[in-house]
């Protein structure tokens, strides 16, 4: 399951550009609520997507649905919150892990990992933190398909059962044919010149003077 961060949150009771500004002196991020800004930035930096969020005394489960960054990528300037109730099916993707070694790539085939990322519905309760896709027996010309990769319980994908997510295909090696020898002893063509053979062509042409 998906780590759960908690966080404390702030009343936010002004909203525009200026009010945004001097919530972030304070160390806090603007969102719908007020977030601590240090600990959201190592939240996100540690993968975490759903946050138990306390307001007022409750606690509310919700999941980060977007974050704004700065042009540096360094601060974060804005945080979007989705609220969620427990009974209700969210959508979502989530990474995929690639597990072991495959036995193909040390017979020297070559990995292609197709898809990095997996389209699930679930609980946010049963949100997975990684789907792990177990590579220990694929060989050369073999592959993984979505409708084979296994699912943690209440979690089902919503790509094309159809679609490879890993493979091991043959290293293609590129072939450069030899450049044929000169048999021993022959001599090099020389080129044809073009002038001296039209010359050679005009004087056999030409008549014998009349006396």
């Amino acid at each position: 399951m998906a780590q759960v961060f908690v966080l404390e949150v702030q009343e936010r009771t002004k909203s525009g550009t200026n009010a945004a500004k001097q919530i972030r002196k304070q160390g806090l991020v603007p969102a719908v609520l007020s977030v601590p800004g240090d600990a959201l930035y190592k939240a996100i930096r540690h993968g975490v997507r759903i946050f138990d969020v306390k307001h007022k005394g409750g606690v509310q489960k919700t999941l980060l649905r977007d974050v704004q960054w700065d042009p540096l990528g360094h601060d974060i300037l804005h945080a979007d919150f989705y609220r969620v109730r427990a009974d209700e099916k969210i959508t979502l993707d989530v990474k995929v892990e690639l597990k072991g070694t495959a036995p193909g790539v040390t017979t020297g085939g070559v990995l292609v990992q197709q898809i990095h990322s997996l389209s699930v519905e679930c609980l946010i309760v049963n949100i997975p933190e990684s789907i792990r896709v177990n590579i220990g027996e694929l060989q050369i010309d073999q592959a993984i398909h979505v409708r084979e990769v296994p699912l943690p319980e209440g979690v089902t994908v919503k790509n094309d059962p159809e679609a490879i997510v890993v493979q091991i295909s043959k290293k293609i090696e590129e072939v450069v044919a030899p450049v044929a020898a000169a048999a021993p002893g022959a001599e090099a063509a020389e080129p044809e010149v073009i002038g001296r053979v039209k010359a050679e062509e005009d004087e056999e042409g030409e008549e014998p003077a009349k006396k």
